[in-house]
């Protein structure tokens, strides 16, 4: 395991040095969006409409920050568990997302899919929101601000601490953990 510094939007060169385990400080352009913004996005991709921004190489952090206080970025930012977007989540990598930002494990659907079409899973650590906010430098609504904290938000972020779950390979940081464990019983 290493520790690897990235910088938005992610290439195939990135993507492929990252191994299940690895601790990446991200940089750059990543977009929030939770289940009611998935639904909307796939929605849109079916109807053959443009999105309201560039899947391609893009990372999704699946969050609702809370309000802002005056003079804030953004308030706490802790991630939302991630399988509740794994009904959407093929398609999106399918037209080009590279990331997704979460907690807790991935479908077998979604695993399948970030092999196929060279996508990363990382996660943030629950219970860190307010630590994890500090690291959102800009952060601004650019679709649904009718969904209010789950509206879809361009932030602007400086080595924002994650782990890699899922590599392009098919390992998985979850799974491992628990077979390591039980080696050691």
């Amino acid at each position: 395991m290493k520790t690897v510094e990235l910088r938005t939007p992610l290439d195939e060169r990135q993507i492929s040095q990252l191994e299940s385990g690895d601790k990446v400080f991200l940089s750059g352009v990543i977009y929030t969006a939770r289940d009611a913004a998935h639904k909307r996005l796939v929605a849109l991709i079916d109807e053959g409409k443009e999105l309201p921004f560039d899947l391609k190489g893009a990372v999704i952090y699946y969050v609702g920050p809370a309000p802002s206080k005056p003079g804030q970025v953004i308030n706490s930012a802790g991630p939302t568990t991630s399988y509740r977007m794994d009904l959407f989540t093929p398609l999106l990598l399918e037209h080009g997302l590279k990331g997704t930002i979460g907690k807790g494990p991935r479908s077998k659907k979604v695993r399948d899919s970030m092999v196929s079409n060279g996508g990363v899973y990382f996660a943030a650590v629950g219970g860190a929101a307010a630590g994890i906010a500090s690291s959102v430098k800009k952060a601004e609504i650019i679709a649904y601000d009718d969904l209010g904290p789950e509206a879809i938000r361009k932030l602007v972020v400086e080595r924002m601490p994650l782990f890699v779950v899922n590599d392009i390979r098919g390992n998985d940081l979850f799974e491992a953990g628990v077979s390591n464990y039980r080696r050691e019983e």
